[in-house]
């Protein structure tokens, strides 16, 4: 990790949900499911811990509550100036939002295959990872109007990174 964090600076919730899933609340604070921890093994279960470290040392949560609060400032700002414009801006503000998040789920996967290889684990992890997710909880559809990008998409990115 680029901003590791020493462990007592980490917490771990436990979510009573049969979804598999996980999730960086920022500041060293992260969420898995207990689907996931039912569900998956050692080698899944860190790929899915690995994709969340990376969202937090690559300050994706920071930098996705900056992005809300400026978002919101600039439709209050937008209204005054053009009234009645503050009806569009949240479909706006939500689409630019969802890119963001898009590119910063690209840039965990990445980071958190650098994260596995570092402690050790084979390269392929966080792609068969990923490749279990969508068999197990099936594909989304990811495109534009999606928060995240297609689980395809993903893999395929990471079939490029070594």
């Amino acid at each position: 990790m680029d901003h590791p964090r020493s462990p007592d600076q980490v917490k771990v919730g436990i979510m009573d949900d049969p979804h598999i899933n996980a999730a960086s609340g920022g500041g060293g604070e992260f969420y898995v499911t207990t689907g996931l921890l039912q569900k998956a093994d050692d080698l899944r279960l860190a790929g899915v811990l690995a994709h969340e470290l990376a969202h937090d040392d690559l300050g994706h949560v920071a930098k996705a509550q900056a992005l809300g609060v400026g978002l919101n400032i600039g439709m209050v700002i937008l209204d005054q100036i053009v009234p009645g414009s503050g009806a569009l801006t949240p479909i706006a503000g939500g689409l630019i939002a969802r890119a963001y998040s898009r590119n910063e789920e690209y840039a965990a996967d990445r980071h958190g295959v650098d994260i596995l290889k570092r402690a050790g684990y084979p390269a392929q992890t966080m792609l068969n990872t990923i490749t279990w997710l969508a068999q197990t909880e099936g594909t989304d559809s990811g495109g534009f109007f999606a928060t995240h990008p297609a689980t395809a998409d993903r893999i395929e990115a990471l079939r490029n990174v070594r």
